[in-house]
């Protein structure tokens, strides 16, 4: 499942670093902070993996 965002996608890597140890958890915000708690390490990594080339800031509300 790619990104729609380039916010999303970097929602997903703060909360992969989370997940995997290499950041605490209290120091992530937002989307994020779901993200760790609800998505499989690997859910996070191909969220996370997606290119930002051609993605909005923040994906439409549409």
């Amino acid at each position: 499942m790619p990104a729609k965002s380039k916010a999303q996608q970097m929602a997903a890597g703060a909360a992969l670093a989370a997940k995997r140890g290499e950041k605490k958890k209290s120091e992530l915000q937002g989307a994020s902070k779901s993200m760790v708690e609800s998505m499989s390490e690997q859910q996070l990594h191909d969220l996370a993996s997606t290119t930002r080339k051609g993605k909005p800031r923040h994906a439409s509300k549409s």
